[in-house]
């Protein structure tokens, strides 16, 4: 008898694998259809906050944006944390160093991470053509680089840098440079976060590990994951200048690598 139920329980787990597919269908076209409504819908309301109210009423739209975007993920049954946020420093420049799994990885910053006003150091092909998405990526803050001429990047770090320097907000940099399709780390290249603590002397590096963002787009864009639960673990700070680069760099990896292990 105990045999028989042992030969039966790959068979049952598949089905059930088959079934959350199946009903994902549905879920997912739901999904996508709030998603773009909400980006739809703010494109108009961010060009008025800029144009008419200025930054602050700019960046609270795009922060009412990014809280029904995150909602998103309850059409499918999953939902986003944070740990350790008060680990965060106020009133300091910040860099956010993080692994990239998926596209809630940026929204969940953006939402999560408010108080501390964070720009995104992004690919230039999202600049243009994604209602709301482009237009906050263009006149809030942010930099766009084009992934294949580091010459352009250069110049769109420094900027970077000086202003988080300057106005104490923060930035988001995903160093594996594109995003992880199954969860398994990438290797982490140097040379942005280089530059961006170069010209913001002054700022704190957050370590960020991301968890199960991937697990959304197991199947690709369609459908989506469902019952997931994305994790962001926030690591102890680490002061630029308290340290040499290589140090910093080494810490930053070590810390975020370790908890997508564990």
């Amino acid at each position: 008898m105990l045999y028989i139920i042992k030969n039966k329980i790959p068979t049952f787990v598949e089905n059930l694998r088959k079934m959350k597919k199946i009903i994902s269908y549905p879920l997912s076209i739901l999904a996508y259809l709030w998603f773009l409504f909400f980006i739809c819908l703010f494109q108009p309301i961010q060009w008025l906050s800029l144009n008419i109210f200025g930054y602050q009423a700019h960046k609270k739209s795009v922060d009412y944006l990014n809280f029904f975007l995150i909602q998103t993920l309850f059409l499918i049954f999953s939902c986003a944390e944070v740990e350790n946020r008060a680990l965060i420093p106020e009133g300091e420049p910040i860099i956010f160093v993080s692994n990239h799994q998926g596209l809630f990885d940026i929204i969940g910053f953006a939402w999560f991470m408010r108080k501390f006003h964070p720009k995104f150091v992004s690919k230039i092909e999202l600049g243009k053509g994604i209602p709301s998405v482009s237009y906050n990526l263009n006149h809030g803050g942010s930099v766009l680089i084009d992934r294949k001429d580091p010459k352009q990047a250069l110049p769109a770090l420094k900027k970077m840098g000086q202003y988080i320097e300057k106005y104490h907000r923060s930035t988001v940099i995903f160093p594996e440079g594109t995003r992880s399709k199954d969860g398994q780390f990438k290797t982490f290249a140097a040379n942005g976060l280089k530059i961006l603590c170069k010209y913001a002397p002054n700022a704190y590096v957050i370590p960020v590990t991301i968890t199960n963002s991937w697990k959304v787009f197991r199947y690709g864009n369609f459908p989506l994951g469902l019952g997931n639960t994305l994790k962001f673990t926030v690591h102890p700070p680490i002061k630029v200048n308290e340290c040499d680069f290589n140090t910093l760099f080494e810490k930053t990896e070590k810390a975020i690598v370790t908890d997508i292990i564990s």
